[in-house]
Formats: C-alpha cells, structure tokens, sequence
C-alpha cells in the first residue's frame, strides 16, 4: 500500500504538472480533487488502482478516476440545482428497485437450491424430436479439417494427403508435422462448427469460401506466400434440420432454462396460495 500511495502521488503530481502543485493539493487528510463542496481522497483513489499497477498505468487510472468523479459530482451539483423537489425525490424509484432487488436475490436462492441441472440423453433426444422446427440451420455447418501453412514448405503435400486420410495413423502423423511446420492446423473432423467460424479462418465470408469448395478441398493462396486449405468431410446446408449432436448443448440449456421458470411459477403460485390459505391475502370483493 505504500509503493501504491508514493506511485499516486507521483502520478498525481505529474498530472497536477508540479511538486508544489500536488504539495498544494493534498491537504486537509490527502485531499485530491475538489468539487464545489465535495472532495476526493487519496484513500478513495487508492481503493480504485489495483496494487502491483505499473507506474505509467496508475497515472493514466488516477486521470481517469478523477475525471469521472468530477463529472458525477457537477451532473449531482447541476441536478440538485435545476430539478424541482418533486423532480429530485427518487423514493419510489429506490423502493421499486430495492424490492425488486431483493425478489431477484430469494429467487436466485430458491433456484439454486431446488434446481436440476442434470439433463439425460433421453430429455435431449425427446425435446430435440417434439421441437424440429426450432433446430433448423440459418447457416451452413461442416466437418472439416484446416490447414495454414506456407506453400514452399517440404510438408505441405504430404499434410495436405494425409488429412483427408480416414485412417487414424495418418491424422496423427498430419496433426504431427502439421505441429512442427504449419502456421496453423485445426481439426474439427469430430465435431459440428458454423461456416462463419471456418471463414474466420481463410479471412473471409462463409458465402465466397464455400464457392471455393471443390469436390472435398476448399484452398485460398495468400499474398504472404502461404496456402490455406481445408478438407471438408460433411456439409449440412442451411434451411436443413442441424444434426442432434450440433445442437445438444443449447437444448441442455433449453431445457434447464425451462427447469427454472416452471420452480419461479411454482414459487409465486405458492406463496399466494400459502398466504390465502392462512388469511394472510385478503381480496375484498365489491359490495
């Protein structure tokens, strides 16, 4: 906290452009700005700058911290001067967003407690089936292997046959020399990925890189003189139904969502059954 406190003040005198100035400045208990009636501390500043800050960083934080609070102090001064006593009573704003607040923090609770997060094949299987319509793709899919590396390397060919391989010895030996000699080799073989994540890839959009795609080899040469080549092992195009295996993990969290807002319904339903069962909720009908 020392090293902290003389990094500040040095910071601070480099902003205040003097020794005498930041002298000056830091009276009455470490005082380092003044707005109209309201003052900032060092000890507020020193909360904000995480320790360990390098000294250049901690001036650039301490500018910015001071400048913030500056403009909330003007904006509070400028309102509390402009707006009229009704204007300036939040009370009711406070008290909403206080019980709100305090609804969200029981129901987080009540959530955390009760929750299944545990989500079956089965469930997967049985909401994927009743809910087609919602799995349809927007955009392409594919399975596919990808290769950055520079044309003139001695490897390329010999990576290039080996990835497209279904033989297991052969990935391995293309994952191996692809480690020592490509600028980048990803294998998505096993799993679904979008076509704007392979584009990423080829620095383009997915529409030109799948115009590229020849029987199983998408390949785009680059200026720098390396060659970007991916081996496509399966295509899902788009307006089709995604494969249950690409959509999996979003249905897990589908179902667990509704998991939670059926235990919300439940608990409100509850609570006012509850409180009417024991007279605790009253409705007065109209006479």
């Amino acid at each position: 906290m020392k090293v902290l406190r003389t990094i500040l003040l040095c910071s601070l005198s480099v902003l205040l452009f003097s020794c005498r100035a930041i002298g000056d400045f830091l009276h009455d208990g470490d005082v380092v700005a003044k707005v109209g009636q309201h003052k900032l501390y060092l000890t507020d500043l020193e909360a904000f700058i995480p320790n360990g800050t390098a000294p250049e960083d901690s001036t650039r934080l301490a500018d910015q911290y001071i400048r913030s609070w500056a403009a909330e102090q003007l904006y509070l001064d400028m309102a509390s001067e402009q707006l009229s006593k009704e204007e300036k009573d939040v009370s009711k704003e406070l008290e909403a967003y206080k019980n709100s607040l305090l609804r969200y923090r029981y129901e987080q609770r009540y959530v955390n407690e009760r929750l299944d997060t545990t989500v079956s094949r089965t469930d997967i299987e049985e909401y994927y089936d009743a809910h087609n319509d919602l799995f349809v793709l927007d955009i392409p899919i594919l399975k596919a292997r990808f290769l950055d590396i520079m044309e003139d390397s001695p490897n390329y060919e010999t990576i290039r046959r080996r990835m497209s391989s279904n033989q297991y010895e052969d990935i391995v030996e293309a994952d191996s020399l692809a480690y020592s000699s490509a600028l980048r080799y990803v294998d998505w073989s096993d799993r679904w990925i979008d076509a704007v994540t392979m584009a990423r890839e080829f620095g383009t959009d997915y529409g030109t890189m799948l115009s590229r795609l020849s029987g199983s080899y998408i390949e785009m040469r680059e200026d720098r003189g390396d060659v970007k080549v991916a081996y496509v092992l399966e295509t899902r195009r788009a307006g089709t139904l995604a494969p249950l295996e690409y959509c999996e993990d979003r249905i897990r969290n589908i179902i667990i969502s509704n998991r939670k807002h059926e235990l919300l319904a439940t608990l409100e339903q509850d609570l006012l059954d509850n409180a009417l069962s024991k007279e605790n909720f009253i409705i007065y009908s109209e006479k």
